[in-house]
């Protein structure tokens, strides 16, 4: 008896000296610094539930450092930021479709990354629902990065640095997928863009020109009503009479709803840092932004679910076509695509 009762002091013992270990270990981490989110003047009510990942400095700057790791990839040649580059508003720059492990080539052109807190859907066929979810498939898509969440706490959980600054970030050097995940997801919900010419006109800093103007004039008639308010997009998905890479196979939303009527739909992008992003259509067909215009206004191909909208094209004068070609680029954010916060 008395031998038992030994053993379960010695027990009990050894339990409290982990436990207070473990609370000396998670007393040398200050609580992490809150980051406000200032919404920009004009735009809407973000849809982003910041409770559930409140933002803090050290989860930015953890997310910024996993985002440029290429640890995160299979063979570690690919982070997050070999197709989301920040000289192209963080998509590929100057790529059609982007590269991937073992050679292979994304399906579609990848997005830039910018306002993400006003995206209620994601992906170009709106078949995720939240910015974690997106990161994750990406990671371990066998096409983009081809790997694990348990290989990548594998590859980094000794490095001296991550230990630092998950500790900072949360309180404790343990890492897991969740952790990882939203603090990604912390630095690329911060990435707004808000500071183009043309937001600069809207609180009244500069004038457009007289051709910007005219071309301000055009787009609000005739392309406002998808590319809508200063987010310039409405987020639904739509067909505008691409036709079908048959090579691609690629129907769009369908494949996410199973709905026909849904074939060949794409969500609708937004317009912001469009002379920055190319190439242009959801797989990158198009090298110059200025044929997106000429296809509305005579290559739209007819279709049973192409867009009412522009089934029986755009009209538009060369003038002015260009014209909003000189309004378009005034939503290039200079300041945001030069931004050293989020740069490597």
């Amino acid at each position: 008896m008395k031998k038992k009762l030994t053993i379960l002091c010695l027990f009990i013992f050894v339990l409290v000296g982990i436990l207070l270990i473990d609370g000396c270990k998670k007393s040398d981490f200050t609580p992490a610094t809150p980051l406000s989110f200032v919404v920009p003047q004009g735009f809407p009510t973000t849809v982003y539930n910041f409770q559930n990942n409140p933002l803090t400095e050290e989860g930015f700057l953890l997310g910024r450092k996993l985002f440029y790791d290429g640890r995160l990839s299979k063979d570690g040649n690919f982070s997050c930021a070999s197709c989301h580059q920040q000289l192209a508003a963080f998509t590929t720059f100057e790529h059609d479709r982007s590269h991937g492990y073992n050679n292979a080539h994304t399906l579609r052109n990848a997005p830039g990354l910018f306002n993400l807190a006003w995206v209620p859907a994601f992906r170009q066929d709106g078949s995720a629902t939240t910015i974690e979810q997106v990161a994750l498939a990406h990671i371990t898509s066998p096409v983009e990065m081809g790997e694990t969440i348990s290989s990548i706490i594998a590859k980094i959980k000794d490095d001296a640095a991550y230990k630092t600054m998950f500790g900072a970030a949360y309180g404790t050097e343990i890492i897991t997928q969740e952790k990882i995940l939203n603090a990604i997801t912390q630095f690329v919900v911060s990435m707004v863009s808000a500071n183009a010419k043309f937001d600069k006109v809207q609180r009244g800093e500069v004038a457009f020109t007289a051709q910007e103007q005219n071309g301000y004039t055009i787009f609000q008639s005739k392309c406002a009503t998808c590319h809508a308010g200063n987010l310039f997009t409405d987020f639904s998905c739509r067909n505008t009479g691409l036709q079908i890479d048959p090579i691609l196979n690629d129907f769009g939303r369908v494949r996410v709803t199973g709905n026909k009527n849904d074939s060949l739909k794409f969500r609708v992008p937004s317009l912001r840092n469009l002379e920055a992003t190319s190439y242009y259509a959801h797989d990158g067909r198009m090298s110059v932004f200025r044929m997106m215009i000429q296809h509305y206004r005579n290559g739209v191909n007819p279709g049973a679910t192409v867009d009412p909208l522009v089934a029986d094209g755009i009209a538009m004068t060369n003038t002015e076509e260009n014209d909003l070609v000189a309004f378009l680029r005034t939503l290039t954010d200079t300041a945001f695509i030069n931004n050293p916060r989020f740069r490597e």
